[in-house]
Formats: structure tokens, sequence, C-alpha cells
């Protein structure tokens, strides 16, 4: 979702007003609705920046992966609330009937997600966060990639892509087989809700298989990231930029292999390269 805007554009020594396409960015209260006892109650547990578009898919990605719950089918419900507002009318909160509430803990869930555009683990306390919640590492035998698969994916991602052709600021996620053909893509300006509305959509569908199925991500690879891709038992994730420290750390810890800086010929494995189908 995009939106025109005038701006002035230098070029050669020479100045001109014009039209340009800009992503929309705009905030998405994350209500979650619950059965205590006999009583539902509702209580907001994040407000997240996102690009309009896909917010099912954002939320249920975004619940399952911070294991608010443990299974999409714990979702009764998801609908938009509110009245249309702002400058693009659009409806920015969003409320989640969960089915299964015997182990929600509010004050934990708003203590520990609390996020934003650029950095979805803002809040969260540490590393042994995450240790406490998954404590299996990822078979270590699959999915087995070719090389030359991993180096065409950035490539068939950005062709997908209907937004950054238009505005150039914005992110993707796209799940890929082994074959490099692409099983679905997600867009959005924070790389951390792209992959949310990506894994969110995937199982949903019943279209993911961690058997034969890589991650390829815009941008650089960050804690955030893997810690997602880790939560759907996803062992191979790629990315065009740099990964963080802590990423290569908790890819290490998990088996999980981490790939970046990937070009049209050549990458850095980070983690893990057995994995990798490297032929001469």
């Amino acid at each position: 979702m995009n939106s025109n805007y005038k701006v002035i554009k230098f070029r050669s020594n020479n100045s001109e007003e014009v039209n340009d396409q800009i992503s929309i960015e705009e905030p998405l209260q994350i209500i979650l609705k619950y059965k205590d006892k006999e009583n539902w109650i509702e209580n907001t547990i994040s407000v997240t920046m996102r690009t309009p578009g896909d917010d099912e898919d954002l939320v249920a990605g975004f619940l399952f992966n911070e294991r608010v719950i443990e299974k999409i089918s714990h979702i009764e419900n998801i609908e938009a609330s509110g009245e249309a507002a702002g400058q693009y009318k659009l409806q920015n909160k969003i409320i989640v009937t969960i089915n299964n509430s015997e182990n929600i803990d509010i004050d934990k869930i708003k203590r520990n997600f609390l996020t934003n555009s650029s950095c979805g683990v803002c809040g969260k306390t540490s590393l042994e966060s995450l240790e406490i919640i998954k404590k299996d590492k990822i078979l270590k035998s699959i999915p087995k990639i070719p090389h030359k698969i991993i180096m065409k994916s950035p490539d068939i991602l950005r062709q997908n892509q209907s937004e950054f052709s238009k505005t150039g600021g914005i992110h993707a996620s796209g799940l890929f087989n082994a074959s490099g053909e692409i099983i679905a893509l997600k867009e959005d300006v924070g790389r951390h809700n792209a992959l949310d509305k990506l894994i969110g959509f995937v199982l949903k569908d019943n279209l993911l298989d961690n058997s034969s199925q890589f991650l390829t991500c815009s941008g650089r690879l960050n804690f955030d990231l893997v810690q997602k891709a880790l939560m759907a038992n996803i062992g191979v994730l790629i990315g065009v930029g740099a990964p963080t420290s802590l990423a290569i750390d908790l890819a290490n810890k998990f088996d999980m292999t981490l790939v970046g800086f990937v070009k049209e010929d050549s990458f850095n494995i980070y983690s893990n390269n057995e994995r990798i189908i490297i032929k001469n």
C-alpha cells in the first residue's frame, strides 16, 4: 500500500517537483480477547507500525512466532475494529479471539512484546527468554539447498514484489522450495512484520514444508528474524544484507543455517553449512 507525495527531485544540478510513491506506515493495535473463567477479557498486547494490508496474516504470525499461542488453530476469530480514521481511512485496531486461553499471562505478554517498525525485539528481556520457549534444535539434515538457488532467490524475491518497484522503501520475506520456486511472499515497511505476515499466511494455508523449503529476506538479518524463523522450524534463512552477531549466535545455538550478503555470484554462510549443496 502506497500514496503519492510531492517531492523535489535533484539530479545533475537541476531540480524539479515530481510525484513520488511512498510506502504507507500506520500503527496497528493488537487486542487479545480471551475468556477468564466466565468473563470475556480484552487487552491490548502490542502496537506495531506496519504497512496496511494482510493484517490478519500479520497478527496470526506474530502471535504464533512470539508463542502467545502454540497453534494457529487456537485463533477463533480475527476482526478489524473501530472507525476508519486518519488520512487513509483505515481501521487500525484488530481484535483476536483466542479459543484456548488456559496459559494466557497478559502481564507477561504486555511486558515482553512491545514492537515498532524497525525492531520487533524491542522490550524483550534477553536471549534466555527465547530459550525458555524453544528447547529443541532444528534437524540438520534438512533441507538441502543448491548454491545456485540461493544466489537466484533475492532476484526472484525482488521480481515478485509488488510494492518495492513503486516505492523503494519496503521489505519482503519469501518462502521458496529447493527448486527455487517461490511459494509465498509478503511485504511490509518492517522486516519483522513481513516475516510475521508470511509465516501467518503459510501456516493458515498449510503451505509450510520444513523438509524442502527456505526463507529469503530483504535487508539485514537480525535476532528477530532468526527467532521468528526458528519458531516455525525453518532450517535455512537467507538475507541480502549482513547478519548481526546475536543473529549468528542464535542460529548456531539452534542449528539454523544462516546465509548473508547474497549476490548473483557470491554469498557468506555464517552457520551450519551442511544444508548448502556446493558443486564446482
